[in-house]
């Protein structure tokens, strides 16, 4: 029988998770919260499903979409100015129904957001008193789902992501003060979707990995180049690197034996614009 494997918020990231996996002979259900994403997500041959996760409820169709083997959850927290009471609410909502179906791993998708900007490198354990309050909804999401009894949970810390359609210069174009020489924390949505089939395969459950590309160039040099290929004007930069962080990803390297497929973001730039030079 083939597994299952239920991936709850099928946006960019999700979408892309379940066709790749479904390529290697999972059986995927993917969710939206919208009908536009369901007619998305069935053009895709995923099982698609309608789910809405409110705080005080989840809005469903079809509760088989939870009895699955693996659930990943890609909920990003909506920003509003209660995010950090309305999404760990959220997550509360997901875990009734892991508790309910007995769901045995999850795979939950977080972000870097969940450490300070420390001038220096972060590593797994480094977390807490986040910059935003996006960082501790993230980190109190992840401790509720960590300390599920019975529940395999690996947590995933990734970077910004970029990838196929995803230039990053359209979010930062119009931005002001870009401290020219803070490095960026990236990463490609391939190396997104293989570290995440990886921690599957491999059984790798009850950890928390970092997510980033090993190489961080400035923003100035990466962003510049970045909006040149998309013909708008580059964030205005003011010189030093003013608050950062590097995000180490040392520990998914070495207990994943991961290989990234973009490890350098300058030549993902590269292949970016001999696309658009295509087109």
């Amino acid at each position: 029988m083939r597994k299952k494997i239920s991936i709850l918020g099928c946006g960019w990231l999700g979408a892309a998770l379940g066709l790749y996996l479904s390529a290697k002979g999972w059986r995927v259900k993917g969710s939206t919260a919208s009908q536009e994403g369901c007619i998305r997500l069935e053009n895709t041959g995923i099982d698609t499903y309608y789910i809405k996760v409110d705080q005080d409820s989840v809005e469903l169709d079809y509760m088989n979409f939870f009895n699955t083997d693996v659930l990943v959850i890609s909920l990003p927290p909506q920003r509003n100015e209660n995010i950090t009471e309305l999404f760990p609410r959220q997550i509360d909502q997901v875990i009734k129904y892991i508790h309910k179906l007995n769901i045995p791993r999850v795979v939950f998708i977080s972000s870097t957001s969940v450490y300070r900007n420390t001038n220096g490198t972060v590593r797994e354990g480094n977390e807490g008193h986040p910059n935003k309050p996006v960082g501790y909804a993230l980190l109190e999401a992840e401790n509720k789902l960590l300390g599920l009894n019975g529940v395999g949970t690996t947590v995933v810390r990734f970077g910004g992501l970029i990838g196929a359609d995803r230039n990053p210069a359209r979010y930062m174009s119009n931005k002001q003060s870009v401290p020219a020489e803070a490095p960026v924390n990236l990463i490609h949505r391939n190396d997104c979707v293989r570290i995440i089939s990886e921690i599957i395969v491999q059984e790798k459950w009850g950890e928390v990995y970092n997510a980033c590309s090993p190489d961080h160039p400035t923003k100035q040099e990466f962003y510049t180049k970045a909006a040149q290929i998309r013909n708008i004007p580059p964030p205005q930069f003011t010189s030093g690197t003013g608050d950062y962080k590097i995000v180490n990803s040392e520990k998914l390297i070495g207990q994943l034996g991961y290989s990234f497929e973009y490890p350098n973001l300058m030549n993902y730039l590269k292949e970016l614009e001999e696309w658009a030079y295509r087109i």
